[in-house]
């Protein structure tokens, strides 16, 4: 009874103190920028960027080195060799379609891959292009063959990312190469943030201001530990590499001119404008 109470009033001054009592562990905030001309990691601290040795996925420490968030052009957070990404991973997305016994696996490709403000460019030939609000995975270790169990362990932490589909192309090529992984069709960031639980945590897509998709990923088809476990048993995961792992409801095309915003709940606002 007395521990109880303690756990109870432990709970309250957390609550009280404003920490997400909906974390895995340590929330720490990283991202990749450029500044005068370098680009460095780094993690920001009481709003500043701590310049990093080296990627956090790769054991990156603080060299002693600081910038204003004022100062910097955000990057994409991760350099991924290997960009995977899971097809109709929520009911609301899938509709009717019969449920598959594994995660729906495709690639996207590194070249695919833009930060926050970049444009996202509309191909020649495009006629139908989709945003798709995304949480994403980062890998922290090599992982082969892991268990579901064990997956979470190889997983550094999550950011925000846009699967931009071209629809026709995706219906109509022999595979989906054209229409998930032409450049720029892969939005990633604005930050790696490690603690979430990423079980559970909101996803949303804003077009031109407006609230498009709003989803929580504990509505996953295929929860994450699983996507990670799926994927390695086949292909090797490194650190760095990225997963795609589905997006909520329904999309609707984008034209040049429009502003798409993703938002992962703890991560922040991932913004690009469609250009030609």
């Amino acid at each position: 009874m007395i521990n109880t109470i303690i756990i109870q009033k432990n709970l309250l001054l957390l609550f009280l103190l404003g920490v997400s009592l909906n974390s895995f562990g340590e929330i720490n905030r990283y991202i990749r920028y450029t500044q005068n001309n370098l680009s460095s990691y780094g993690v920001i601290i009481d709003n500043k960027v701590h310049q990093l040795t080296k990627a956090p996925y790769l054991g990156g420490v603080k060299t002693g080195k600081t910038a204003n968030l004022d100062k910097i052009i955000l990057l994409a957070p991760a350099e991924p060799s290997k960009v995977i990404a899971v097809g109709y991973n929520y009911h609301s997305h899938r509709g009717d379609m019969e449920l598959p016994a594994h995660p729906p696996i495709f690639l996207k490709l590194p070249t695919s891959i833009i930060a926050t403000n970049e444009s996202i460019i509309y191909p020649n030939g495009a006629t139908d292009v989709h945003y798709e609000a995304e949480l994403v995975v980062v890998m922290g270790k090599t992982a082969s063959k892991v268990s579901k169990e064990d997956a979470e362990n190889y997983i550094f932490g999550v950011t925000a990312g846009n699967d931009v589909s071209e629809r026709n192309w995706q219906a109509n090529d022999l595979q989906w190469f054209r229409g998930k992984a032409a450049d720029t069709f892969a939005p990633l960031g604005p930050e790696i943030v490690t603690g979430l639980n990423y079980k559970d945590l909101l996803v949303q897509s804003r077009l031109n201001g407006k609230i498009m998709q709003s989803q929580r990923t504990q509505d996953h088809i295929h929860d994450i530990d699983a996507i990670v476990s799926h994927i390695s048993q086949t292909v090797t995961l490194f650190p760095g590499d990225v997963i795609y792992t589905g997006t909520p409801g329904s999309t609707t095309a984008m034209v040049p001119g429009d502003i798409i915003e993703i938002e992962v709940e703890g991560v922040g606002i991932l913004r690009n404008t469609i250009s030609k």
